[in-house]
């Protein structure tokens, strides 16, 4: 999955500076950060309203539409790393910090930085 992401924000980096007219990703990053932010608050519905449809439908389809729209998720979750500034790989290197870690312990610790 690295490599898949590692990839990914390869072709972000290269898209970032393209022609808004021919890029989507050029597009987001010249409309700014609001943008993309708004496309991150959409995807996260439409991936909550899949997510619920597959738990009753329990159905192939669902599922596949969950994937897709998480898909979507991420992708502009990494558009919204790169505007910032901020490498994919900063994420994955929390997530590996937090291994071994209670999930409650952790979120306290969090809490309490606060």
């Amino acid at each position: 999955m690295n490599d898949t992401l590692a990839q990914l924000a390869d072709v972000l980096a290269q898209r970032r500076s393209a022609d808004p007219a021919t890029s989507y990703v050029a597009s987001l990053h010249h409309k700014g950060l609001n943008k993309i932010l708004e496309k991150i608050g959409e995807e996260a519905t439409e991936t909550v309203l899949a997510a619920k449809d597959a738990e009753r439908e329990d159905i192939e389809a669902s599922k596949q539409a969950v994937v897709a729209e998480t898909a979507d998720l991420w992708f502009h979750s990494l558009v919204m790393l790169s505007h910032l500034g901020i490498s994919h790989q900063d994420v994955l290197d929390e997530l590996a910090r937090r291994f071994g870690i209670s999930g409650l312990d952790e979120k306290a610790a969090r809490t309490s930085d606060r």
